[in-house]
């Protein structure tokens, strides 16, 4: 009796210790993953620039959100895409949302009013990406260059791809999200885990969509 709970101890130390190993190469290996695809900086021609949307304040985009509107109007002046896409609804009480207040941004660092396609829908990256998706398949777009946060990248592709679009990546590689090692550690992390739960759940967290750097 004594032998058969010893073993049975065993086994069950092994259970766990290989349930904990095989949870950090999953882990590890998709952090490596977001890690890979940050870095990944996809010009080829496409139908559109989608700037995934982040915080605004009474019209004004957030620094996080500049600077993915920056990136995109230097693609755009370089002839990645025709049209840019802003996406995002608003908070309760604002009285501007993302996707206005990205568009005005736009316009006013030059592009032109007419290549710039406002989707004033999605309070979460899924729910953006679902409406972008839904917006150019009714004008026969698909191929799509996102614009986010280097660590946001592979999840928002994910989506897309899930979306059926033909999407790539080409991520800012300036302002807060990216200056500095902490911010750069929290984002990875966040993005992790992020994205391991919408591998299994196909939907987004509170945690992952912040309002204040979402995308």
């Amino acid at each position: 009796m004594t032998r058969q709970r010893s073993g049975l101890r065993r086994w069950t130390v092994r259970l766990v210790l290989g349930a904990v190993l095989m949870a950090l190469v999953l882990v590890g290996g998709t952090a490596i993953r977001v890690w890979q695809v940050a870095r990944d900086d996809n010009r080829a021609s496409a139908d559109a620039m989608l700037v995934l949307g982040a915080a605004q304040y009474d019209g004004t985009p957030s620094s996080v959100f500049a600077a993915r509107l920056e990136h995109a109007r230097a693609l755009y002046e370089a002839g990645v895409a025709p049209r840019v896409i802003t996406v995002g609804g608003k908070q309760p009480g604002d009285e501007y949302t993302e996707a206005a207040s990205g568009r005005e941004y736009l316009i006013n660092e030059g592009v032109p009013a007419s290549a710039i396609i406002a989707i004033e829908e999605g309070s979460d990256t899924l729910l953006s990406i679902k409406a972008v998706a839904q917006k150019m398949d009714s004008l026969g777009l698909n191929s799509v260059v996102l614009v986010s946060d280097p660590w946001h990248s592979l999840r928002t592709r994910a989506m897309a791809d899930d979306q059926g679009l033909d999407a790539r990546t080409s991520p800012t590689h300036q302002g807060p999200a990216v200056t500095t090692r902490a911010s750069q550690a929290h984002g990875i992390f966040r993005e992790t885990g992020a994205l391991l739960y919408y591998r299994l759940t196909h939907a987004t967290t509170a945690f992952s969509d912040t309002s204040s750097a979402r995308g």
